[in-house]
């Protein structure tokens, strides 16, 4: 399985996401994309296999990925404070594997009949969606 992680700002959403990840499911490969430097080195810190920078490796990453997986700003346009481009957000939009978004109250955006939740709550139950997705791509292998 292939796991496409990506973050912006400080990195500190993907670093948590890619440590818990590599837990879980130590065989996956994970791709880390940040969209500033900062954040691809704190992803890469934690355990990313290949990591990269910038929305032309989100388009090249999204190729091969079977899941993405990170805050829900990835989807909107110029979300974190700019750092998505409309290119990125439409490219992550019209991914065909599955998207995991965490989805924090931010960006200006709220997210009507969610639960408020610590991080590191968020990012577990992010995990335990990705392990349920590999353990069915594994079943549908055999």
């Amino acid at each position: 399985m292939r796991i496409l992680v990506l973050d912006a700002q400080g990195g500190g959403i993907g670093r948590q996401l890619i440590m818990a990840l590599r837990e879980v499911l130590p065989q996956a490969m994970i791709m880390a994309v940040g969209t500033n430097a900062i954040a691809t080195m704190a992803m890469l810190k934690a355990g990313a296999d290949k990591a990269a920078t910038g929305e032309n490796a989100v388009l090249v990453a999204l190729r091969t990925a079977d899941v993405v997986v990170g805050p829900i700003g990835i989807v909107i346009a110029d979300a974190m404070m700019g750092e998505v481009t409309p290119p990125m957000a439409k490219a992550i939009g019209q991914f065909e594997g599955k998207r995991v978004l965490i989805p924090f109250q931010n960006c200006d955006s709220y997210i009507v009949g969610v639960q408020e939740k610590n991080t590191g709550a968020l990012v577990k139950e992010a995990v335990e969606i990705i392990q349920g997705i590999a353990e069915e791509t594994m079943e549908k292998k055999v």
